[in-house]
């Protein structure tokens, strides 16, 4: 007899294996329950290995176009990535619901670059505007391993200025003054006032301090959250240095301008192209996943290249 029949005494019937099939259905179910987060990663600092999956959420919220508390804005998600698939499974349903009870009108933008240059975060955020279509007003520059735990905060229209999300007395690490990375709320006017953001920055880190000075010399001022109390537990970081290596080599030449302002590229240069556009939904929460091909001049930067 066959070896999972041996495991019951005496005549086996199918009554038997039906029950056990409900029996193994139920207890799938209650560790699924147990294993996942109704609201995505667990709250409490950074999160150490894999960030838990969030259960399958309800049918997402979706606002009827002439409803008016939604308002009359929208906001374009700009979310550069490369190989973080773990953090966009969790991210792209927790902020499509996170947007959605704020009434924000919204579309997820993921701006995926497929080349065989670095990583250029700057870059992508200016294709992510270029490609963002006419019925956004306003962009979030949105890191994909932060996420916000604090339901006050305020993703609206700034339309007073740049609206500088995860602010450094909140960011789980960043804590300076003149940090303006994570999350950065602008329009589209005040954007392109700053010719966006500089194309020269390959590899991990300072295009976000290149990127304040161009706000200060567009005569902006950043404007931060007030009136929240959850301080550094404010947001989900889900990056692990331990598991996730930054790339940051640096070379003479890229050590030398690092902290200069970039007064000639930006929007107007960017050279790019994009190799797919797909719509997709992620535990019923709809995205755009653009596959971007950056250039690069290795005369201008020969940085951008591992070699």
């Amino acid at each position: 007899s066959p070896p999972l029949l041996r495991l019951f005494p005496g005549r086996f019937s199918a009554f038997p294996l039906f029950l056990l099939a409900l029996l193994l259905g139920f207890a799938s179910l209650l560790w699924l329950q147990l294993s996942c987060s109704a609201e995505g990663p667990a709250a409490g600092g950074q999160h150490r290995g894999v960030p838990r999956q969030p259960c399958p959420p309800p049918a997402p919220l979706q606002p009827p176009e002439e409803e008016p508390s939604w308002g009359p804005h929208r906001l374009a998600l700009l979310v550069p990535f490369r190989e973080r698939f773990e953090e966009l499974l969790a991210f792209v349903p927790y902020m499509h619901r996170f947007l959605s009870r704020k009434r924000i009108r919204h579309r997820i933008f993921i701006l995926n670059q497929v080349d065989h240059f670095r990583f250029n975060r700057a870059s992508l955020i200016n294709v992510g505007f270029l490609e963002s279509g006419n019925d956004t007003d306003y962009i979030a520059m949105h890191d994909v391993d932060l996420l916000p735990l604090n339901e006050h905060l305020d993703y609206g229209f700034p339309e007073a200025g740049p609206f500088h999300v995860a602010s450094p007395e909140l960011h789980p690490l960043y804590h300076y003054n003149t940090y303006v990375g994570g999350i950065l709320l602008l329009t589209k006017q005040h954007y392109e006032l700053c010719n966006g953001m500089s194309n020269r920055f390959w590899g991990w880190g300072r295009e976000d301090d290149e990127f304040y000075r161009r706000i200060k010399g567009a005569g902006l001022q950043v404007r931060r959250p007030s009136g929240i109390t959850t301080g550094y537990e404010t947001f989900q970081h889900l990056h692990d240095p331990a598991w996730r290596k930054r790339d940051q080599k640096r070379i003479a030449a890229q050590k030398q301008e690092q902290f200069k302002v970039d007064r000639e590229g930006g929007l107007n240069n960017v050279r790019y192209r994009i190799e797919s556009r797909t719509e997709l939904s992620v535990a019923g929460a709809p995205c755009t996943v653009l596959n971007v091909l950056l250039d690069c001049d290795t005369n201008e930067t020969p940085w951008c290249t591992f070699g």
